[in-house]
């Protein structure tokens, strides 16, 4: 992070930087002599056909008259695109962050809380965090859509919840992003006792009177690890409740849709498999907006296994194949690997891994760890090559717990290779 404007650490060769002599190690600091204090202002600021671009070289400091086509980029990337992140200040009873062991990669433990990265890239905020010149930045800048946690519309709860007096705003916040034309998409939490039932309704009631501002809700079901003591005592759903939760979403999902012509409200797969139901189709999923809340990640997995199933060969040459799971996503993936296994030649293995590491009420497969396949693969012949979830992987290198995917191989003798859906497992596969 430099003090003073975005420190540069690269320039596009040939760009309009590069032609001007501008090299890395130079700090942009003010556009039309208003400050940069980060990407977001570099990008609103530097769209302009007419730019006076402050810089501080190593030489001094100097301004550059640039005349160029509309939003043509100048060819520049910094080292801290956002300097002075913005921190939670929450204390909620449901924090995955605090349920960490000790121990792991600093990064695991950040618990960033804003705006900016909401809308560049896509992180769910609480907005309990947000003054009041930053309300403004984000309709002066039309920073939209955003992503935010909601969990409760009731501001007792939503205080209890998360822990902070700040957190019973959230309609009035919303409100005010609604009426400045500030989109957004939204999540809750569930929590069995706390969040469900009537306060389920309430907050889908209220969301519902934002639109159409609000432009997709995601329930997904509280994550719990082994490392809650001394927090609040969450449980899991029951199969029973999961069912509960998917007839009200569907409920609500009818009158959405009559009104706005999408469901709008999407409940988690986790429900859905727990509760033993068949996940909607991809159209009731409406483009598949919150993926990364684990919300149609089953139905995108197996409609690309029904394209792509029909372009197996009759056979192929001898392979044994050890296929890793989270014990969530088995059943689905059993779909694919129960047909592979037919394949004359192939010989695949689906191995459902017990999460250790975590605990054993976290069951999906990023989550996994190294430690977590090598013990569950101790006593078995993983044969030619071991596939593993390459959501488990950061940079599709190392896992949660440090150990890389080259180590894993070394330590079971055998090739490893990382996968994303059937179209990659099949190439991994073939391949060899």
């Amino acid at each position: 992070m430099h003090d003073n404007g975005l420190k540069i650490s690269r320039v596009v060769p040939g760009g309009i930087a590069d032609q001007l002599g501008i090299t890395s190690g130079d700090v942009v600091t003010r556009i039309n002599d208003i400050p940069v204090r980060d990407i977001l202002d570099y990008r609103f600021l530097a769209t302009g056909e007419y730019l006076e671009l402050h810089m501080t070289t190593g030489d001094g400091q100097y301004v550059f008259e640039i005349e160029k086509e509309y939003d043509e980029r100048l060819g520049i990337e910094f080292e801290t695109p956002f300097p002075g992140l913005r921190k939670c200040g929450n204390r909620c009873l449901f924090c995955f962050v605090d349920q960490m062991p000790p121990g792991m990669r600093p990064s695991l433990y950040i618990k960033d809380d804003d705006y900016r990265l909401s809308f560049w890239d896509g992180n769910f905020i609480t907005l309990t965090n947000l003054r009041d010149a930053e309300r403004k930045r984000i309709v002066a800048q039309r920073l939209s859509p955003l992503f935010i946690s909601v969990h409760t519309t009731n501001p007792a709860l939503r205080r209890r919840m998360m822990g902070n007096r700040m957190a019973g705003e959230i309609l009035e916040q919303l409100e005010f992003l609604a009426d400045n034309a500030i989109e957004f998409h939204t999540q809750i939490v569930l929590c069995p006792g706390l969040n469900d039932g009537d306060e389920l309704e309430r907050t889908l009631t209220d969301l519902g009177g934002l639109l159409p501002s609000v432009l997709s809700i995601a329930v997904v079901p509280v994550g719990r690890t082994r490392y809650r003591d001394q927090l609040y005592p969450l449980r899991a759903f029951t199969p029973e409740e999961a069912g509960g939760v998917i007839r009200r979403v569907e409920k609500w999902q009818e009158r959405f849709t009559r009104v706005t012509g999408v469901p709008l409200v999407y409940a988690g797969d986790e429900f859905y498999i727990q509760a033993g139901i068949e996940v909607p189709p991809a159209d009731l999923y409406a483009g598949f907006t919150q993926l990364e809340n684990g919300v149609g990640l089953v139905r995108m997995f197996l409609d690309e296994w029904d394209q792509i199933r029909q372009t197996l060969p009759g056979a192929c040459k001898p392979l044994k194949v050890t296929v890793i799971t989270g014990r969530i996503a088995s059943g689905v993936l059993t779909r694919v690997t129960g047909i592979l296994d037919q394949l004359p030649g192939l010989d695949v293995t689906l191995v459902p891994v017990e999460n250790r590491f975590f605990g054993k009420d976290v069951t999906a497969a990023g989550l996994l760890t190294g430690t977590d396949i090598l013990a569950a693969l101790e006593d078995r012949n993983p044969g030619d090559l071991v596939v593993v979830p390459a959501a488990t992987l950061k940079d599709n290198t190392v896992f949660l717990d440090d150990l890389s995917l080259e180590e894993l191989g070394q330590r079971l003798g055998v090739k490893v290779a990382a996968a994303a859906g059937p179209r990659k497992l099949l190439q991994t596969i073939f391949d060899e």
